[in-house]
């Protein structure tokens, strides 16, 4: 696996990998949506909106792609470069025997129901399947997100079951609808040797 990882790009947008140089505009769009993002996030802590703590947090993202543990993006319009509209990331990439990862994304409140996310996920399921060889990404959500739900089902994940009180968010702990994605490709010869 290189360690390079690569831009994705799309008809409408260009997926970059995230590094520390994106501080200010990371910074940007968390205080953008602020609100947006609060009911599906754990509540942030003191340095989440200072552009310090993103410069830390992107290099230990590119970091962790140099150790092949996750690979992260900011989704940007092909027109507007600058500005981050998005993020979405394959986390806990584990190999061996279950070959898998989880998978994460965040939109702009502006820029939903447009299909982005749809695109860009698509681009990060592409490298998922076809670049980094995974078996099964793995997506989860608050049941009450419709709009995600929606998103999950449409690029052809299935609903695995509920996760009782999965993640401590905004004070309590939240149930999560667990859903997977498997590779119709995958060549498991590698793991046989």
């Amino acid at each position: 696996m290189s360690f390079d990882l690569p831009i994705l790009d799309t008809p409408r947008l260009r997926l970059l990998p995230a590094t520390p140089e994106l501080a200010a505009a990371m910074l940007s769009h968390w205080q953008r949506n602020r609100e947006h993002f609060a009911p599906w996030d754990p509540k942030p802590g003191p340095d989440f909106f200072t552009e310090g703590y993103w410069t830390k947090q992107l290099a230990q993202r590119a970091q962790a792609w140099r150790e092949g543990r996750e690979a992260r993006y900011v989704m940007t319009l092909r027109e507007a470069p600058e500005r981050i509209i998005g993020t979405a990331s394959l986390s806990n990439i584990v190999r061996g025997v279950f070959q898998a990862c989880h998978l994460g994304y965040g939109i702009d409140q502006d820029c939903e129901g447009q299909g982005l996310m749809r695109e860009a996920l698509q681009a990060m399921i592409r490298l998922s399947f076809d670049e980094l060889k995974l078996h099964r990404i793995q997506a989860n959500y608050q049941p009450q997100n419709i709009r995600s739900g929606a998103l999950l089902r449409r690029l052809g994940f299935v609903e695995e079951g509920v996760a009782k009180d999965y993640l401590f968010i905004n004070g309590e702990w939240r149930d999560h609808a667990l859903t997977s994605l498997r590779n119709p490709d995958f060549d498991a010869s590698a793991l046989l040797a």
